[in-house]
């Protein structure tokens, strides 16, 4: 088995919300879960995952695709998940968004050499008005990241990931 007794146990609580027939309803947390133990979403995984909830792979698969929170390939520790989207553009984002890239080295889908930071372009995440909006791991929501504030951030991270 590819996931930890633990990961299946949080995954056997989902599939509990649903009736039987509706299995294919816990198939999002059911990857989020696989993604928070792995850092990522491979074939494999999909494969596992679609087994154990018992519906076919192309359902897990399109679930995988449809949502850009989840990663099809490895990233590094932290990733970071820029708004692009129009409402965040015309207010910094894609502004910010070029300072993280320039700040980091890499552009967006890379991975710093060191595997630390990953970035990544996300959709709307519902808050405009706090823009630029970032999104860290995919849990963590970084609100007016102006280049004083993405500073602070990369430092704060990298102490983590030294520390690690």
């Amino acid at each position: 088995m590819l996931l930890s007794a633990q990961a299946y146990q949080r995954i056997d609580r989902e599939l509990a919300k649903f009736p039987a027939d509706q299995r294919r309803s816990a198939i999002m947390a059911a990857l989020t879960i696989a993604q928070e133990e792995k850092g990522w979403v491979s074939t494999e995984v999909v494969a596992e995952v679609a087994d154990y909830i018992g519906v076919p792979a192309i359902a897990v698969q399109e679930v995988l695709s449809f949502y850009d929170m989840f990663d099809r390939h490895p990233v590094g520790r932290f990733k970071i998940t820029v708004c692009t989207n129009l409402p965040c553009a015309l207010r910094d984002g894609v502004k910010s968004g070029e300072y993280l890239k320039e700040k980091l080295g890499i552009d967006y889908g890379e991975t710093t050499p060191d595997g630390l930071f990953s970035l990544a372009e996300g959709e709307c995440m519902g808050s405009c008005g706090d823009s630029p909006v970032m999104l860290l791991n995919n849990h963590h929501m970084c609100v007016r990241m102006e280049q004083g504030r993405i500073d602070e951030m990369i430092e704060e991270l990298k102490k983590q990931g030294e520390s690690a």
